[in-house]
């Protein structure tokens, strides 16, 4: 029995000698439940709302009131012009635009009919549909209201528009998101078992006593992992296009230069894992079950961000997956060009060039 509580203290011992792999045991589960608890909702809720409204007349105001006095949307602005609309979201500046007829009011007091059209961004149908439900529901409780106050059969009727994806596939919307997940996982956690690979085998001193500069070493283990992740983005654009007929609107070569620059972080991150840890199980176990959770869920692949709490939109920002996605939206599916992405490729340079400065600085750490 001595010898059995021995051997249980001992493995203890390892155990509280490892802080990281410590630290993904007792942390991981609290992270996950709190990632999944937050940020899974089928609510959508803070959508920015603009609204063009040539009539601005008494109905029209009482329905923005109504649009504005509710957690499903945030107004921004009146648009001047019907021209603005898609410019409004081209920039994504609004998840959907309220156009009213002109003349509203007036029609609908001598008709008794009046239009209003909802137009959604169809790169996600879901959150597009979903919005669409909420503001109808709030503009035919309207209308019910005038017709029992004045007794007469008034109709308001809610058009919608969706943008890019008129006929609503998901896969529009999955596609891009998928593109993200494969690449940051497979990057990270292939790359992030080189170095560890090399310290568990023990051929780790060869390294650090060779002529070769930390730089140098770092770049020689992310080149085959590169190539690698060029053939994989090959082969998932040719999927998209040919088998899951999601076209590219926009730019190949703007999409390729986004993706390549992501795969750059990918690379990084998966190298900064490898000199954290010291074995190849630990590296894998980080990088995949670690990045698995925020790459879902506070990468806005799946759940829109802005429903989300907002302590998980701030840590969603330091999400490579997010800034991509985004992205890579814009160019396939909206068909933007390099000017629109300058603020998400900005983002993805900058973490690149951190997160390989910081690998850099734990690899000659090791070296001293």
């Amino acid at each position: 029995m001595k010898q059995f509580l021995v051997f249980v203290e001992k493995e203890f011992h390892h155990i509280f000698r490892d802080r990281l792999t410590l630290w993904i045991l007792l942390g991981l589960p609290i992270l996950m439940l709190s990632l999944f608890g937050f940020a899974i909702t089928t609510e959508v809720k803070n959508t920015k709302m603009a609204v063009y409204d040539p009539s601005r007349d008494a109905a029209t105001q009482t329905i923005i009131n109504r649009l504005r006095a509710n957690d499903y949307f945030i107004f921004t602005r009146y648009l001047s012009s019907a021209h603005e609309i898609e410019e409004a979201f081209r920039k994504g500046e609004v998840g959907i635009v309220v156009v009213f007829s002109e003349q509203f009011y007036d029609n609908l007091l001598h008709t008794g009919d009046a239009q209003v059209q909802l137009i959604t961004d169809g790169t996600d149908p879901n959150t597009a549909t979903i919005l669409n439900t909420y503001a109808t529901n709030i503009i035919m409780s309207y209308q019910q209201e005038l017709s029992n106050l004045n007794g007469v059969p008034y109709q308001i009727v809610p058009g919608a528009k969706l943008l890019y994806n008129p006929e609503m596939k998901g896969a529009y919307n999955f596609v891009p998101g998928v593109m993200g997940m494969i690449l940051m996982l497979i990057c990270a956690m292939m790359t992030s078992i080189s170095i560890a690979r090399e310290k568990e085998k023990g051929t780790m001193e060869v390294l650090l006593v060779s002529p070769m500069k930390p730089l140098v070493i770092i770049f020689a283990k992310a080149i085959p992992y590169l190539v690698l992740s060029l053939v994989n983005l090959a082969t998932i654009l040719l999927m998209s296009v040919f088998v899951l007929k999601v076209p590219i609107a926009g730019s190949l070569l703007v999409l390729v230069t986004l993706s390549v620059t992501f795969i750059f972080v990918c690379l990084a991150l998966g190298l900064l894992i490898s000199t954290m840890v010291e074995s190849q199980l630990v590296a894998l176990l980080f990088s995949g079950m670690a990045l698995m959770a925020p790459i879902i869920l506070l990468s806005g692949m799946v759940f829109p961000i802005e429903n989300m709490p907002w302590f998980l939109r701030i840590l969603s920002n330091i999400i490579p997956a997010r800034w991509y996605i985004e992205a890579n939206r814009k160019v396939m599916i909206k068909g933007l060009g390099f000017g629109s992405i300058a603020k998400e490729m900005l983002i993805l340079g900058s973490m690149a060039v951190v997160l390989i400065t910081v690998s850099l600085k734990k690899f000659k750490n090791r070296l001293e």
